[in-house]
């Protein structure tokens, strides 16, 4: 059997192959969709609807990528756009970004925690991901440890002190069937030191490594998974406050940083 990960830099599908095709089937000029350098992405409709809302409900560009609106707001340096869940989908959307010139990109979402030190609510930043997901090694090797970019990590980091947010910061578990997350490998998981679990970090991290951009993230805790039953949050208040002060705090994070360069 063929390992995942091939040292052939070229793809017969590149991005930029497929969004040139993309943009020519519909009479557009690739440049006509002017995505900035900075991009705030988000994994949880209800985080997008509110980040539009903090910037005044902006009109989505006329022209959607991978049938996602993507916006452009006036006033506000970075593009929004939201992403699918799962990691095969946010790669194939992270790499048509790419594609068309941005560098930079700030994922707001949601994760479950493993470490009972979190409560549903708090923020986390990943600074690494456990590969348990298939995507990410068709880009790096199995060996490479995946993390994110410490520059954003920063940014966000300073965003969140500024508006008083505690947010932790720790390894993150990556996995294809949130419906397999057993007791046992929580449990390993938490001996290893690991905070939380997700679907896209670990393939996020590995295209950001591979295409040379950066990649953060800022999550936010919507289920406890420390339990002996699984405790969701979603819709309880503190979360909904959380989403608020998330959305502050990236839409800081993504002026910073636009403005940085």
């Amino acid at each position: 059997m063929l390992p995942f990960f091939s040292t052939d830099p070229t793809g017969r599908i590149e991005p930029a192959a497929f969004v040139a095709h993309y943009a020519a089937h519909r009479g557009l000029a690739v440049e006509s969709f002017g995505v900035r350098q900075t991009v705030v992405v988000t994994l949880i409709p209800a985080l997008e609807r509110r980040l539009l809302r903090r910037l005044g409900a902006p009109p989505p560009h006329p022209h959607p990528i991978q049938c996602q609106s993507l916006y452009n707001p006036e006033g506000f340096p970075c593009s929004i756009i939201a992403s699918p869940m799962g990691a095969p989908m946010a790669v194939m959307l992270l790499e048509q970004l790419v594609a068309l010139g941005a560098r930079r990109f700030l994922y707001l979402g949601f994760c479950g925690a493993l470490a009972p030190s979190y409560r549903i609510g708090d923020g986390f930043m990943p600074s690494q991901a456990i590969r348990e997901e298939g995507t990410s090694y068709h880009y790096v090797p199995a060996a490479l440890v995946l993390r994110s970019s410490m520059r954003l990590n920063a940014s966000l980091q300073a965003a969140a002190q500024e508006q008083g947010v505690a947010v932790g910061m720790g390894p993150i578990w990556t996995t294809d069937a949130p419906f397999r997350e057993t007791p046992q490998k929580i449990r390993q998981f938490q001996a290893a030191g690991v905070h939380a679990v997700d679907m896209e970090m670990a393939a996020l991290f590995a295209v950001a490594h591979y295409r040379g951009c950066e990649v953060a993230a800022l999550l936010l805790v919507s289920d406890e998974c420390y339990h002996a039953t699984w405790k969701p949050g979603f819709g309880v208040p503190r979360l909904r406050q959380a989403c608020q002060d998330a959305v502050e705090v990236t839409a800081a994070a993504g002026t910073r940083l636009a403005s940085s360069v």
